[in-house]
């Protein structure tokens, strides 16, 4: 069961994301939870999340690893997909963001990021790994 930390960061990533004119200049407000089946591209989608435990004496933390896919359709041309790619990590690493009462976010880093051509031929494929810490 995913945590509600789990939830509000990415609630909060979300809305960093929306918030940033440089990734609204490359996708406008297609950042989805899931992309819809009539979903347009370029878009931003939120995907796998892990979470592991990293209590101290009297802190109930966790580590966070959130991965945000990039979707881009351009004759698979990689070049757009890396410029949302390359705003969305501008716009997420180190990032002073706060969750929601009772929790607290320590540190939000984007750890790994990598573009790579869809087996379809037209769509680009990127992915960023956000890693947090956070406590309740």
């Amino acid at each position: 069961m995913a945590s509600s930390i789990d939830r509000a960061l990415q609630r909060v990533l979300g809305v960093a994301l929306l918030a940033d004119a440089g990734v609204a200049a490359l996708v406008g407000d297609r950042i989805y939870d899931q992309m819809p089946k009539t979903g347009e591209y370029p878009c931003i989608e939120f995907g796998a999340s892990d979470v592991v435990p990293d209590d101290e004496e009297c802190i109930d933390g966790e580590v966070h690893a959130l991965q945000i896919d990039v979707w881009s359709r351009d004759q698979g041309r990689l070049g757009p997909c890396k410029d949302i790619v390359g705003a969305a990590r501008a716009a997420l690493h180190e990032a002073e963001l706060d969750l929601p009462d009772p929790f607290a976010l320590c540190f939000v880093r984007v750890v790994l990021t990598r573009v790579l051509p869809d087996p379809d031929g037209i769509t680009a494929h990127g992915i960023l790994t956000v890693e947090a810490t956070a406590e309740r």
